[in-house]
């Protein structure tokens, strides 16, 4: 699991309603985390074309 800041999750939480669920709130950090590995990722080069992605879920798109 990717390593968030402290202020990125006090971030994510201030941006909730003032009535939340605890499930809403870890719905956020999830989210949070995935967004942040997909950005790391990219900027490693962790990339597939459109192409590629079509390639690997044609048959899903039949």
């Amino acid at each position: 699991m990717t390593a968030v800041n402290k202020s990125e999750i006090l971030n994510a939480v201030q941006g909730l309603p003032e009535e939340t669920s605890i499930e809403e709130a870890i719905e956020r950090l999830y989210l949070v985390s995935k967004i942040k590995t997909g950005i790391q990722q990219a900027e490693s080069g962790e990339l597939l074309s459109h192409d590629e992605v079509k390639g690997k879920f044609s048959k899903w798109l039949e």
